[in-house]
């Protein structure tokens, strides 16, 4: 009975998921069918194999085949067109051509899921599922099968194993999850999303203060908007009775570059440490070597995010800036909350937190922009053009007018640091009232966008 039960319910969930992947466009259902079914199989026969090497074999037709593609989908045409850019430069005509392709939505996150699971099993960490349906319900789970977090088998797939009854608590806190996720999404994203986009296609026209205005507005636009959805995911399988793992920690109460990605996508940052930066040789070898290391694993996460030569920009200025902290023997640190016991932090506190902030959304211009010539366009002017004046953007809105929103959810973030999210502690319901309120009121006119992460 239990048995039947249990295979039942995430029958349900598997069809539920693949309706709403296919909702999007059907045709894509066969390609996340044939990774998890590819990797299934492959998982189980590298169980049971013995010999080292052809488990290794096996594990590298896996990895084939996922990155596959991922690359034919999502890079073919940016790696055809760089190509016929450089024989241009060099005095040659190429006639390769670029092909119609759509991207997948969520192709790099479910692929990545999928690569963590069978790595695992090769290592031994995991044994391989014995339940199809198991498997292919952990792979298209719905709630994060668009855009994360990126789960790791070991955590998640055991939670199908499990018959789910409803739980009040677990369902109270789920949505408390997905409400202040929206309120990050609606209120906060989509509002910063207007003026980000008025400044940055104006930019060679407006000032100074307007351009780091628009740099600080898209900080915030992407952080409202990825760890909103995050929240929502995370806050919808908790209805479901399974827990996901945290995506976001306040990234932007960092004192250091690496305090940053410890707190920012984590479940990105902790994929390419675990399977990426570790086998790699991590930061145990000569410093070479870990220059090398650090380079290639922030390359391959700016990589990551899109076939666009400004992700890789945005990479390398991460693996800079993360460098000296990591050679000085400072990337461990802050792991405690920043003044975990006082209300108002330490000046050195303050300054570290500020300059983090800084160089970040100086390298979110990068991501932000459609091509590098933009992005160093847009930061000379920033820094060369000398008025500080306020502007009435073509938006009809002054190019201040958002600070105030902004401030307001760096200061609710600020006193609720210590908890997962600014509905726990004291003043519960007056908080969520507050939240409510203003979803209704500000987020009926924020102009609503997709994700920015769906791209990806």
């Amino acid at each position: 009975m239990f048995k039947s039960q249990l295979n039942i319910q995430n029958l349900i969930l598997l069809i539920a998921s693949y309706v709403f992947y296919g909702w999007w466009d059907y045709r894509f259902l066969a390609l996340i069918a044939f990774s998890t079914i590819a990797d299934y199989v492959i998982s189980h026969v590298i169980e049971r194999q013995k010999p080292q090497h052809i488990k290794k074999c096996l594990l590298i037709i896996s990895i084939c085949i996922n990155l596959g593609l991922l690359g034919f989908f999502k890079y073919y045409n940016f790696f055809i067109e760089s190509w016929v850019d450089i024989m241009a430069q060099v005095g040659f005509r190429s006639n390769v051509g670029s092909l119609n392709i759509i991207l997948p939505v969520g192709i790099s996150f479910y692929t990545f899921q999928t690569l963590s699971y069978t790595i695992d099993v090769y290592r031994g960490d995991l044994r391989a599922s014995r339940s199809f349906v198991n498997f292919a319900t952990y792979v298209s789970f719905f709630p994060q099968l668009v855009a994360g977090p990126i789960e790791r088998a070991t955590n998640l797939l055991p939670q199908f194993s499990q018959i789910k009854k409803f739980n009040n608590d677990e369902a109270i806190a789920g949505l408390n999850l997905i409400i202040w996720g929206l309120f990050q999404k609606i209120v906060i994203a989509d509002s910063c999303a207007i003026y980000v986009d008025s400044i940055f296609e104006n930019y060679e026209k407006v000032n100074s203060f307007s351009l780091l205005l628009g740099a600080i507005y898209f900080a915030f636009q992407i952080y409202g908007d990825f760890a909103g959805y995050s929240n929502i995911a995370i806050g919808t399988a908790r209805l479901f009775g399974f827990n996901l793992m945290r995506n976001f920690n306040y990234p932007y109460f960092s004192r250091d570059i690496a305090e940053f990605w410890r707190r920012w996508h984590i479940s990105l940052s902790t994929w390419f440490r675990d399977y990426l930066y570790i086998p790699l040789g991590g930061s145990r070898s000569s410093m070479i070597t870990t220059v090398r290391n650090v380079f290639i694993v922030f390359l391959v996460s700016g990589f990551w995010h899109g076939a666009n030569w400004t992700f890789l920009v945005w990479g390398g200025i991460h693996a800079i800036l993360f460098l000296p902290v990591l050679l000085l023997g400072f990337n461990r640190k802050n792991l405690d909350q920043v003044s975990i016991s006082k209300l108002i932090p330490s000046f050195k506190e303050l300054f570290q937190m500020t300059f983090t902030f800084i160089v970040v959304s100086i390298a979110w211009v990068f991501f932000r922009a459609d091509n590098v010539t933009i992005a160093f366009k847009y930061l000379k002017r920033l820094v060369l053009d000398f008025s500080w004046g306020i502007e009435f953007l073509n938006i009809d809105r002054y190019n201040f007018e958002l600070l105030l929103l902004v401030l307001i959810v760096v200061l609710i973030e600020w006193i609720n640091r210590t908890h997962e999210h600014p509905f726990m502690g004291k003043w519960k319901w007056f908080k969520i009232f507050i939240v409510i309120l203003m979803l209704l009121t500000l987020g009926v006119y924020s102009d609503h966008q997709d994700f920015i992460y769906f791209q990806f």
